[in-house]
């Protein structure tokens, strides 16, 4: 593996990655990097370097972005699926970081703590000037509950601050636990001394923080945002100043980085700022360095994707379960492909049993990969194959049943121009095998060479595929069959199929060989890789 390291990383982190045994680890820096692309099995980087569409096309080896930070805005998520590379981050490791640095800020506010130190070092002595304010029985309004607010949370509690938050992704339930209220927010607006934004930069929060934002606030409220400089509207920020709606604001990140040189908002006293050093702490960037090295090790080694952003979140343990699971379904999926005629246009998946409840997001991408991988020149793989299937517009829906038997079952019904191909399959032992195609039942193993075929039982039909494949010399390692229970029409001989199993892949020109048979109705080799 070569595992790319783009920006400053813990030392921690790079020895991790450094004692696994035939790894190559590149460190380089967001100058240098892209030279070394074209061997990245994975790329860890920070905030500066920005994963677009032009970085992935030069890495065609890569399966995995790791952002060692919370935010991924650097990394071009629709581009990085399309390629089918995870991208991962570290939620939470600098949460207590960046907290702190807004109370941090929210005290250097209260008590002039900038202008104070300048004000003394310059021989002055204006403690009249410099009277503050304290935080206690202020109200603190958080935008945003995620790990980084619930840290300010604890923190503001202990000033004695009244603490409302707003978060239309939490439940009330968390907010009681935390002992806060939870407010639209307007109510947040009107009622806070203290606005902190702890937010993710999306389309709907980019420029949350406007005039008409600044209209519904209180007069004299202070203004923290240690999120992303896109939430707030910095010239309304600075008409709010001027008119003196605003009291102070200090910023830690901006629209842009660094902010260009006369930058409106630093001529004004109002405003503390800093150099976006939220989680810029010795502790936090241990944390999340060695967080991202153990997360990219982990998916490397064992496919397990922890805090992964573009791709079905489950758990390391989900994931052990689910695994064996997830290969049924790639290898039923293409199956299916195989022996399907026509343009696949929808996949339909049924569980049946206990193991699915866990969530079924990462079988049925792994069943839509399996599906694509005869009809697609980028691989599908976990990653990228709901995304692959919803651009040629497929169907995709799932199904599930009431628990029945003693196993676990899943059935793909894949549908084309000219009807459904159904493959159903379990888990045995912890291998994929099939046990039904299209309602006939007929076990096999989904694993090495196999040979399909459907024809009509009638005598000779076993003999003719044996004959055929001896003259070949191709050598049948299993043989499985199955018939419906009743033929179509009286008198007509069943419906019948064979898989077979052999030590090499059966060509075209044998499978013309079976087709001879009148018999025979269709005949088909399927390959799986391991």
């Amino acid at each position: 593996m070569n595992i790319l390291i783009a920006e400053p990383l813990a030392p921690a982190g790079v020895e991790l990655l450094k004692s696994q045994p035939g790894w190559k680890i590149i460190v380089s820096n967001p100058k240098e990097y892209t030279q070394y692309l074209g061997e990245a099995d994975a790329l860890i980087v920070r905030s500066a370097v920005q994963v677009t569409p032009a970085v992935l096309a030069k890495a065609p080896k890569l399966r995995v972005i790791g952002r060692a930070g919370v935010g991924v805005d650097n990394v071009d998520l629709d581009a990085a699926t399309e390629a089918g590379v995870l991208v991962m981050n570290t939620p939470g490791g600098n949460s207590v970081a960046v907290a702190e640095h807004a109370m941090a800020l929210m005290l250097a506010m209260a008590r002039h703590i900038p202008l104070a130190d300048a004000s003394t070092r310059a021989g002055k002595w204006e403690k009249k000037k410099l009277m503050g304010n304290e935080l206690r029985g202020k109200t603190l309004g958080i935008v945003g509950l995620g790990s980084i607010g619930r840290e300010v949370v604890k923190r503001a509690r202990a000033f004695e601050m009244r603490i409302l938050a707003h978060d239309p992704y939490v439940a009330s339930k968390i907010a009681q636990d935390l002992g806060i209220e939870l407010v639209d927010l307007a109510a947040l607006y009107a009622q806070s001394d203290y606005i902190s934004l702890h937010m993710a930069s999306t389309p709907e929060t980019q420029g949350l923080v406007s005039r008409a934002a600044f209209d519904a606030m209180k007069p004299g409220v202070r203004l923290v945002n240690c999120a992303r400089g896109e939430l707030l509207d910095e010239a309304a920020l600075k008409e709010a100043i001027d008119a003196g709606k605003v009291a102070g604001a200090a910023l830690d990140v901006y629209s842009s980085e660094p902010p260009p040189a006369g930058f409106p908002l630093f001529q004004s006293s109002a405003v503390l700022a800093t150099p976006h050093i939220g989680a810029s702490t010795e502790e936090a960037q241990e944390i999340v360095g060695v967080r991202i090295a153990e997360q990219v090790l982990e998916y490397l080694k064992s496919g397990v994707a922890i805090n992964a952003v573009n791709m079905p979140a489950i758990s390391p343990e989900q994931y052990r379960t689910l695994s064996p699971y997830a290969t049924l379904a790639e290898r039923l999926g293409a199956f299916a492909a195989h022996i399907a005629s026509g343009n696949p246009r929808g996949l339909r998946i049924v569980y049946s049993g206990k193991v699915f409840s866990m969530g079924s997001g990462l079988l049925r991408n792994a069943g839509l990969a399996g599906a694509l991988s005869r009809s697609t020149v980028n691989k599908a793989n976990l990653v990228n194959a709901l995304q692959m299937a919803e651009h040629r517009g497929w169907k995709i829906t799932e199904h599930h049943d009431k628990y029945y038997g003693p196993m676990d079952a899943m059935r793909l019904e894949l549908e084309t121009e000219t009807g459904v191909t159904t493959v159903e399959g379990v888990v045995l032992l912890g291998k994929p095998r099939l046990m039904q195609v299209d309602g006939i039942f007929c076990e096999a193993a989904l694993a090495g060479r196999l040979l399909f075929m459907k024809n009509r039982d009638e005598p000779g039909v076993i003999g003719h595929v044996g004959t055929v494949l001896g003259r070949n010399n191709i050598n049948i390692a299993n043989f499985s069959l199955g018939r419906r229970d009743a033929p179509s029409a009286p008198g007509e001989p069943a419906d019948a199929v064979a898989i077979v199993s052999t030590d090499e892949l059966v060509p075209e020109s044998v499978l013309a060989q079976l087709r001879d048979h009148a018999a025979v109705k269709f005949a088909k080799s399927v390959e799986f890789r391991e």
